[in-house]
């Protein structure tokens, strides 16, 4: 019999209620995802997931003046959001990608779009990116225009629900620590419209960081005027157990 995986969220820190609360949303969008056969392989369930459209939504972000106007991106490295690395590199952009986990002291990939290996599609899986871009350290990062992250759900006031692990926030706290993206840096995610909910619909948490632009196959919403604020610069250490403090070299240096 198949084994259940392991919550994402089994070593997060703070409050059990509201750790709950997330988890009944992750399921409930996994469960809409599926039933709607919209999720593709491997299926919907403890990831980001990939959704039927996911080049339709890349393509109308592609369409935006905030697009055009980025240099360098930054991207988190799940299959739903590989459509819009490969459009970064194919329009010329630097981009850099997330080491899934955070797990290596080096946690950045760079890739440059003038020196690759392999065509942008698949220079920019987790598969092929180790042949393609060299391993960078925060402290190697040039400022990030544009942030690009994977959602479970988002709200139509930007709030974000991920799978759980929290390294999207990690990854932006670090970057934000070290200067790379500020208060005004935008943050972008690409969904299936099962993945959208109202706002005030997705519970958030202190170092929870809200999105700009919410772009599906379908529609483009903008966030800013609705979003609260995001986390002041900065690691909240009192949000991390040490067990996830453990498993992230980076953040062990950084204590």
């Amino acid at each position: 019999m198949a084994r259940t995986p392991r919550r994402h969220d089994h070593d997060a820190g703070g409050d059990r209620a509201l750790l709950e609360a997330k988890a009944a949303l992750r399921d409930e969008v996994w469960t809409a995802l599926t039933e709607a056969k919209v999720a593709r392989f491997p299926g919907a369930r403890h990831r980001i997931s990939n959704f039927t459209g996911a080049e339709r939504a890349a393509e109308l972000l592609r369409s935006r003046p905030e697009w055009t106007a980025a240099a360098t991106v930054k991207s988190n490295p799940d299959s739903a959001q590989l459509p819009v690395r490969q459009r970064a590199l194919e329009d010329g952009k630097t981009l850099y990608m997330a080491v899934p986990k955070l797990a290596e002291d080096d946690p950045f990939f760079l890739l440059d779009p003038a020196h690759l290996t392999d065509p942008p599609r698949r220079a920019v899986s987790i598969k092929n990116a180790t042949a393609n871009a060299r391993r960078v350290a925060v402290d190697e990062l040039d400022p990030v225009d544009l942030v690009v992250t994977g959602c479970v759900a988002v709200g139509a006031d930007g709030a974000r629900l991920g799978k759980g692990g929290g390294f999207a926030d990690l990854e932006f706290a670090l970057a934000r620590a070290a200067g790379l993206v500020a208060e005004e840096t935008l943050v972008v995610t690409t969904v299936h419209e099962l993945q959208v909910r109202p706002a005030g619909v997705i519970p958030t948490a202190a170092h929870d960081v809200p999105v700009d632009l919410v772009v599906t196959p379908e529609r483009v919403i903008d966030c800013r005027s609705a979003r609260e604020d995001r986390p002041a610069a900065g690691i909240l250490w009192e949000s991390l157990t040490e067990a996830k403090i453990a498993a992230i070299p980076l953040l062990g240096r950084l204590r």
